[in-house]
């Protein structure tokens, strides 16, 4: 928990540089050995067969299908549309999943898509993935994800801003975004945990961006060589955990690459009940950032259901 104080007295840690730097750097540092020892320790939890088969189910409802790629084509977008609302075509019990995340000039066609089956159409913005554009180019970048019918916007913070210890200028920019979302679309806020390089940083870029009007905190853009982990998820679901004790406001949280099987997603979901509790189990509250994660979500459901395992062709590859 930061430094004991009433919820009212957040309101003033963000009016300036040198009242946010105070409160970010009061924060308890990370005891990076206790931190690595309970993810370790989770991850070795073991759940029983119909608890897997919630647990699978759980998993598919909350992923991100995402396509991120130059190469993006109109055929493809809708492709991974039909994928998210009939992840198994031959078995309609299957969740759809949580959302399609795409590049914002995507978005109309991933909104048709997926009409009227309640999968939400994300958009990446803010000069994804390296964030290094002017502000009202950024600003630009999301409005047009937005108009286009964009439910959620994934943003990107300036990490050369933040490693450079200019707090305020990040909080402003993701108080910006948050305006240009408007009140219909969410905001997911990507901190790229691999360029943090510590869990300090980790932890106070999640009190920064909740602080900032994040409806979620996310690890990365999957566009790096580290990205989220059993360690630094678990330090950011301590820091929605204590931040709704603070404030009573609840904020999600999105770990993002490098989440490729079922048996990670389940190491994932015992991180949320065993940390954040009950309440953050519904795709409301945690996403996972993924592609392939849902090819071995399927895979891994039909082998309960069957006692085998499918053919090479029976899941489409993204």
């Amino acid at each position: 928990m930061p430094p004991s104080a009433p919820a009212s007295a957040l309101s003033d840690v963000t009016a300036s540089d040198s009242t946010l730097r105070r409160f970010l750097h009061g924060l308890p540092g990370v005891d990076a050995v206790g931190l690595e020892a309970r993810a370790a320790s989770l991850g070795t939890r073991s759940i029983k067969t119909t608890a897997k088969a919630y647990a699978i189910d759980l998993a598919i409802s909350m992923v991100d299908l995402t396509t991120l790629e130059g190469a993006d084509t109109p055929g493809k977008v809708r492709a991974l549309g039909a994928k998210a609302v009939h992840p198994d075509p031959t078995d309609r019990t299957t969740p759809t999943t949580a959302a399609v995340c795409v590049y914002p000039d995507m978005v109309a066609v991933a909104k048709e898509a997926v009409a009227g089956s309640g999968v939400k159409v994300a958009s990446v913005a803010t000069a994804f993935p390296a964030g290094r554009a002017a502000l009202e180019v950024k600003l630009a970048d999301v409005r047009e994800a937005v108009a286009a019918g964009a439910d959620e916007i994934d943003m990107v913070i300036d990490r050369g801003a933040f490693l450079a210890g200019r707090y305020l200028k990040v909080y402003d920019e993701i108080v910006a975004v948050k305006e240009a979302c408007g009140t219909n679309a969410r905001l997911k806020v990507i901190f790229e945990t691999g360029e943090l390089s510590t869990y300090d940083n980790i932890r106070r870029a999640s009190w920064l961006g909740m602080l900032a009007g994040a409806d979620f905190i996310k690890t990365s853009t999957g566009k790096v060589a580290v990205n989220a982990t059993p360690p630094n998820t678990l330090l950011m679901l301590e820091a929605v955990r204590d931040f709704r004790a603070l404030t009573g406001v609840q904020v999600g949280v999105k770990p993002a690459g490098g989440i490729r099987t079922s048996k990670d997603a389940i190491k994932f979901l015992v991180l949320v009940n065993e940390t954040a509790g009950a309440d953050w189990l519904d795709n409301h509250w945690f996403r996972f950032g993924a592609s392939s994660l849902l090819n071995d979500l399927l895979m891994q459901r039909q082998k309960l259901a069957t006692g085998r395992y499918s053919g090479p062709d029976y899941v489409t590859v993204d």
